[in-house]
């Protein structure tokens, strides 16, 4: 999922959740998250600010007549309206699709073409955790999220790990920028590519690096007297990664598994300014073992 989009909250005796409405790759989505209770979502409404004109509804128990119309005492003008299954858990029961419990996630493709389309969401669900059993739920002022800028990295050095023996079978080292005396000719990024881990994996493969013999791939930043230090590493899983874009999934992972943590939100910071967190791991630079691999 994105990070730029809307959040929207909603709360009652028994159940809460949230749906984040944001755009990827040109199309728009909505991601519905319990995170108290459970709910089975029968349909989502949604639209704008501007309250002229008829509001979409759907017939018999999908409406959101009376109270499910209203947003702090306003009436909310639906713009769009759509079904997403029919009341009752029937045979599947809480492994229906659109059933949610804490923690659960539903997607939704939205036929919108820009985020400004929706200032309000509403949510028609039964068989919910609430003392009523249903709920018309409507959310609106949302919280808007923007993209975080993406972590830029000093060096990369890509691992191909030990042998049996415990000896280096060597790696690939590549910089942000050439230095001036290059004495140990480290390759480094392309002038002008911005240092994202995304252009180190293309200029790695450029180089005829061969992402199946990667066994980890290390990320190092500046400190403030000029030495490299080692931020995080991540591992290939069993068998090795199949491609450049399983070991960006890889990252992304890890990166979004940091930003959960507070350490981890820490280091998210220091790779976007640059600095680095009082608190990361110092780890010496051996020219000596950079010179052997690189060569």
């Amino acid at each position: 999922m994105s990070d730029t989009g809307k959040v929207f909250t909603y709360q009652t005796n028994g159940l809460s959740y949230t749906v984040t409405v944001y755009e990827k790759d040109g199309s728009f989505f909505a991601d519905i998250k319990v995170t108290e209770g459970s709910m089975d979502v029968n349909a989502i409404y949604f639209g704008d600010d501007d309250f002229s004109g008829a509001s979409a509804s759907l017939s018999g128990p999908l409406n959101m007549n009376g109270g499910g119309a209203q947003y702090e005492g306003e009436t909310v003008q639906w713009d769009q309206a759509m079904k997403l299954s029919d009341p009752g858990l029937g045979h599947a029961g809480t492994d229906k699709d659109t059933f949610l419990a804490e923690g659960d996630v539903y997607t939704v493709s939205l036929d919108i073409s820009s985020l400004d389309e929706i200032d309000f969401f509403g949510v028609r669900a039964t068989s919910t955790s609430t003392p009523e059993g249903s709920i018309k739920g409507v959310a609106g002022d949302p919280e808007t999220t923007d993209d975080p800028e993406e972590p830029l990295h000093d060096k990369v050095f890509f691992d191909n790990g030990t042998d049996e023996n415990g000896m280096s079978l060597g790696g690939v080292f590549i910089l942000s920028e050439e230095p001036e005396d290059n004495v140990f000719d480290v390759s480094s990024l392309p002038e002008g590519t911005e240092p994202t881990f995304a252009n180190y994996v293309s200029y790695f493969e450029e180089l005829g690096g061969d992402i199946g013999s990667v066994a980890s791939v290390a990320f190092y930043e500046t400190d403030e007297d000029g030495n490299p230090v080692e931020t995080f590493r991540i591992d290939a899983p069993d068998g090795g990664w199949a491609d450049g874009d399983a070991v960006i999934e890889s990252y992304n992972a890890a990166i979004e598994s940091m930003a959960d943590e507070d350490a981890g939100e820490d280091l998210i910071a220091s790779l976007s300014t640059g600095t680095l967190a009082e608190d990361a791991p110092y780890v010496e630079d051996d020219y000596e073992l950079e010179e052997a691999l690189v060569h």
